[in-house]
């Protein structure tokens, strides 16, 4: 008696109905068409600055789906940076932050590459640098080994967990990866949306590695959709919309895993998570186009290193209420520096005092309010 579809007889000859998928992958396929067109209308630094935002988001959605929260400066200053991208304030960044960014890089910007199982290894070995998983030791460039029991998805507490999945034996994997990077690498009658779907469902069923497959499951699913675009520049983030559902991710991934090798239901919600993800793709493009209006209506205006610093981190998204000692912090100036840098942005009509008041006074930009909230990352 079987439990999970990998224990199938017929595992992975997965099946789906066309005619229930149909309607859904046109539409997404007219919004993919629509969206390419509309970016490649903006010129080469706004697409840019669009890839910046959308990939910062993916990166650090992807992360929170598992519940590990990233520094939103440290992955933008990455991106930034492996993107070639002349901006102010960048930060240093941690290895682990490094490493997804460059997994999510080398997806979106190699997805024409074949997959290969050393590039799944680096990928692995970069989510996890020091060898490490919280406080366990994992297997770096190589599959699960399941030295302390089978893998096991769980939850409750300690003598009161719940199995939810439990993934193929270690010793069947090198097989079984073997032939997902065969297929993923092959040209077939299948559209290529679809594919992503599929990918994302048969490597996190696998779960070939300790820790991270989630993370390298949607990285995958972004590789395939790059090609179904036929462009490096991501300009949508599909873990963005399933952080928004994770609830419904989960569901749909623990129905389907228990359910026979028909995934339609499973491509159903892919396809409409995929939907919703480029419908959101609006509010990115929103906040780049206004960066972009913004300094072309200040463009003869002038200001210092300190206020144009300041003023990115506000149009970029910045973190909580900014305050005059958190301006200081930033640009490394004196207070009093701070409140003439400040009042020569009021005069100047850039800048204003917040009206929420509490014990610390805080600024933000004087326009764009009514379109998006400044410090609202979305």
């Amino acid at each position: 008696m079987y439990k999970y579809i990998h224990q199938l007889k017929n595992w992975p000859q997965f099946t789906w109905n066309n005619d229930d998928l149909l309607y859904l992958l046109g539409k997404v396929r007219n919004l993919q068409g629509k969206l390419v067109g509309r970016m490649e209308a903006l010129g080469f630094d706004l697409r840019k600055e669009a890839v910046l935002e959308t990939i910062t988001l993916d990166v650090i959605k992807s992360t929170e789906i598992e519940g590990e929260i990233l520094n939103p400066e440290q992955v933008r200053s990455s991106l930034a940076r492996r993107l070639g991208m002349n901006i102010s304030g960048l930060v240093p960044s941690d290895r682990n932050v490094d490493g997804i960014v460059d997994m999510m890089m080398d997806a979106a910007q190699q997805f024409n590459n074949p997959l290969t199982s050393d590039r799944l290894f680096d990928w692995y070995s970069g989510l996890f640098p020091t060898g490490r998983s919280g406080n366990y030791r994992i297997t770096a460039g190589a599959w699960r080994k399941d030295s302390t029991g089978p893998m096991q998805i769980v939850s409750g507490a300690i003598g009161k967990e719940k199995v939810h999945f439990q993934a193929p034996d270690a010793r069947r994997l090198e097989r079984k990866m073997s032939a997902f990077i065969d297929w993923f690498n092959q040209i077939e009658n299948v559209d290529l949306v679809i594919k992503a779907g599929v990918a994302h469902l048969w490597f996190v069923t696998i779960h070939p590695f300790d820790d991270g497959n989630g993370k390298l499951a949607r990285a995958l699913a972004d590789m395939l959709l790059a090609r179904a675009d036929g462009s490096s520049q991501r300009f949508y983030s599909m873990s963005a919309q399933i952080r928004l559902e994770r609830k419904g991710y989960y569901d749909i991934l623990k129905k389907t895993q228990k359910g026979n090798l028909d995934i339609t239901d499973w491509l159903k919600w892919f396809l409409n998570c995929l939907l919703n993800a480029l419908n959101s793709t609006e509010t990115i493009l929103a906040k780049v186009l206004f960066k972009a209006q913004f300094w072309i209506k200040h463009t003869s205006t002038a200001l210092n290193d300190r206020q144009k610093l300041i003023l990115n981190k506000l149009l970029d998204g910045f973190t909580g209420k900014l305050t005059t000692s958190k301006w200081a912090k930033i640009t490394k100036c004196s207070a009093d520096t701070v409140l003439r840098d400040i009042q020569d942005l009021i005069t100047k009509g850039m800048l204003r005092k917040e009206p929420s008041g509490g014990r610390s006074t805080n600024y933000g930009l004087l326009e764009g309010e009514g379109r998006w909230k400044i410090g609202d990352r979305r």
